[in-house]
């Protein structure tokens, strides 16, 4: 994780107070507050939505509980020190920020946008000038934490601010039995040059309303390339979300000697410490920072204790499974557990009937967790590894929704 400050800036006591006051009203109304920010920002700059945002996660409300909860959580903790610090809300959203080429002019259109949608909401009467001055210092303070955050990550990976993106040619493409699809790209001027496991890249495609979407997928291959894998698996739609838009598109049309807009990579999972056991947890698609990972032991630590758990619907949607063994293999000191929903094992030794459980698994002591599969899975595993007396430091998860962060 990037280091973030020990202490946000202060608010002054008056505005502590009036934010303090003024917090559950905020709360209370949070959910309409955003979504009318949401429709004022895109009502008045369209193209925030075509170019920038995820429309899948707008069109069910991700994203808006996304900046409710983040706001709402970072002005708690500066009226209550005490609270645990939201130094991984910070990092993590200053990370995906980065990789989406965010900058600091436009945090302005943020601000002035929310503040309207919370005097439409709350009324004049309620926001006065005292309260809105309060509100403002919160949304400033915690604006340019993640701004400052957000020049040290484009200073480190040698770009000038927001300029992440690269052409990048397809130089391979791989159908995964699973349905996934992985894909190389090699830049076509200067090379990517470096990345850490389990960091993603954002890649923009243009879809055929013309609108530019991106999407954030993790890196499977292992660093010290200049070429970069990632895995791409389209999303059926459910009752809880649309079809995936990108992933859908990307299978049905990218082909090898294409060109793609792809972002040098981000991403704060930490690297595995050099000798300390790593147990890699994951459902369905969260494969994928797993398999990263696992490149890197393989290339670089192959000697680490490994312990690999992973759920899935049935053999064949799980990604990457031949590979995954692969690697499992160059690891002498590694296990292998997998639960499939659909019960059919083939009497497999390691594979389990159901979904996946704890209760049967010694997990090695001081060990590393890596967590990531969708919202359910993962708060479900956490509350068993905390029940099991893993301390919350050790748990590294990844989710892939605007709101990963909250898990901590």
């Amino acid at each position: 994780m990037t280091a973030i400050a020990a202490a946000p800036l202060e608010l002054e006591p008056q505005h502590a107070e009036i934010v303090s006051a003024t917090l559950p009203l905020i709360g209370a109304h949070i959910d309409e507050i955003t979504a009318e920010f949401y429709r004022l920002m895109f009502e008045n700059h369209p193209e925030l939505l075509r170019n920038l945002f995820n429309r899948g996660n707008q069109a069910q409300g991700a994203q808006q509980r996304a900046l409710a909860a983040s706001i709402a959580t970072f002005a708690a903790h500066l009226v209550d020190p005490e609270l645990p610090h939201p130094a991984e809300l910070l990092s993590r959203i200053g990370h995906k920020h980065a990789s989406l080429g965010v900058t600091a002019d436009q945090y302005p259109i943020v601000h002035d946008n929310l503040f309207a949608a919370i005097v439409a909401v709350l009324g004049t009467e309620t926001v006065t000038e005292e309260v809105a001055a309060a509100w403002d210092r919160v949304y400033w303070i915690m604006a340019q934490t993640l701004i400052d955050l957000e020049r040290e990550l484009y200073a480190a990976a040698g770009v000038c601010d927001g300029d992440v993106y690269r052409r990048a040619r397809v130089v391979s493409r791989v159908d995964d039995p699973s349905g996934a699809v992985l894909l190389t790209v090699r830049a076509d001027g200067a090379p990517f040059t470096g990345f850490s496991p389990g960091q993603y890249v954002s890649v923009g495609v243009t879809m055929p309303d013309g609108a530019r979407q991106l999407r954030q997928y993790s890196l499977v291959n292992a660093p010290g390339t200049t070429e970069l894998t990632f895995a791409v698996k389209p999303l059926d739609a459910t009752a809880d979300q649309p079809a995936g838009e990108v992933s859908t598109w990307i299978a049905a049309n990218v082909c090898v000697g294409d060109i793609l807009d792809v972002t040098v990579p981000f991403g704060d999972l930490p690297a595995p410490a050099d000798g300390r056991p790593v147990v890699l947890i994951s459902a369905g698609i969260g494969i994928t920072p797993m398999i990263g990972l696992l490149e890197f032991l393989a290339a670089e630590a192959p000697d680490t204790p490994v312990q690999v758990l992973h759920a899935d619907r049935s053999d064949q949607s799980h990604p990457l499974r031949e590979r995954q063994r692969e690697l499992l293999a160059a690891l002498p000191q590694s296990t292998l557990d997998i639960w499939y929903e659909d019960g059919m094992t083939g009497d497999q030794p390691g594979v389990h009937p159901g979904l996946l459980r704890l209760d049967d698994v010694t997990l090695s002591a001081g060990a590393d967790v890596y967590l990531c599969g969708n919202n359910g899975f993962v708060q479900a595993v956490r509350t068993q590894l905390l029940a099991r007396g893993v301390r919350t430091a050790q748990i590294h998860s990844e989710l892939f929704s605007p709101n990963d962060w909250l898990l901590s």
